[in-house]
C-alpha cells in the first residue's frame, strides 16, 4: 500500500480527479487530498463531492504544516488533476504560496512522480512553456485528452483512458491499470481505409 496525493484545482473535469481516487483506493492505496478554493467550487457545481468518500486525508490548501509538505513524508507521488493554467505557472515558477503548489515543489525536489493533468484549450505559449519547465524538472504532463479506439461506451469510460494514463506514471501496478481502461492491442486497428495512406 502507498500513500498518494492528489491536487484538484478549479478547472473543469474534476471526474478525471474522482475517478483517479476511486481507483487508487480501491486498489489498495491511500489518498490525501487537497483542492484549491475555486476547486472546491468546481466540485460543486460538476456534482462530484463523492470524490471526498475515496480520500482518507483532506487538507486545507493553505496549511502548510500538513505533513506532506514535508520531503521526509512518505508520500509516493501526486498527480494535480485536474490542473488549471494558473497552478500549472505557480508548480513551473515554484512559488509554494500554498500546499497543493508546495506539495507538487516537494515531489520535483525527492524526485518522486509528480503527475499534471492540464484540461485547459487551446494552450498560449505561456502554458507550452510552463508544461515544457515542469517537464524538465521531472513531471508528466497528460492532457485529459480521452482515446477512443477502445469505444468507450459511457463518459466513466472515456474519463478512465485518461486516469489508466495517470495512475500508470504514478507507478501503480501496470496490471492493475489494464483493469481500468483497454490498453492498445493492435486488434482495434483492423477497420476499412479510405483507399490511399491513413497518415
Amino acid at each position: 500500500m502507498s500513500r498518494f496525493v492528489l491536487g484538484v484545482t478549479g478547472a473543469s473535469g474534476s471526474i478525471y480527479a474522482t475517478r483517479t481516487a476511486m481507483y487508487l483506493k480501491r486498489f489498495g492505496h491511500e489518498v490525501t487530498l487537497i483542492v484549491t478554493h475555486p476547486g472546491k467550487q468546481v466540485l460543486e457545481y460538476e456534482c462530484q463531492s463523492a470524490l471526498f468518500d475515496y480520500c482518507k486525508d483532506v487538507c486545507n490548501v493553505d496549511d502548510f504544516f500538513a505533513e506532506c509538505a514535508s520531503g521526509s513524508s512518505d508520500i509516493a507521488g501526486m498527480a494535480v488533476v485536474p490542473c488549471s493554467m494558473g497552478t500549472l505557472g505557480r508548480i513551473a515558477a515554484g512559488t509554494s504560496d500554498n500546499l497543493l503548489v508546495r506539495t507538487a515543489d516537494v515531489c520535483l525536489k525527492e524526485r518522486r512522480p509528480l503527475v499534471i493533468v492540464p484540461r485547459e484549450m487551446p494552450y498560449n505559449l505561456i502554458h507550452i512553456e510552463n508544461m515544457k519547465r515542469v517537464t524538465l524538472a521531472g513531471a508528466v504532463v497528460i492532457p485529459a485528452s480521452p482515446q477512443f479506439y477502445s469505444k468507450p461506451k459511457s463518459i466513466e469510460e472515456l474519463v478512465d483512458t485518461v486516469v489508466a494514463k495517470i495512475l500508470k506514471h504514478l507507478g501503480v501496478e501496470q496490471s492493475l491499470v489494464a483493469s481500468v481502461a483497454k490498453v492498445w492491442s493492435g486488434e482495434e486497428r483492423r477497420f476499412p481505409l479510405g483507399g490511399g495512406n491513413d497518415n
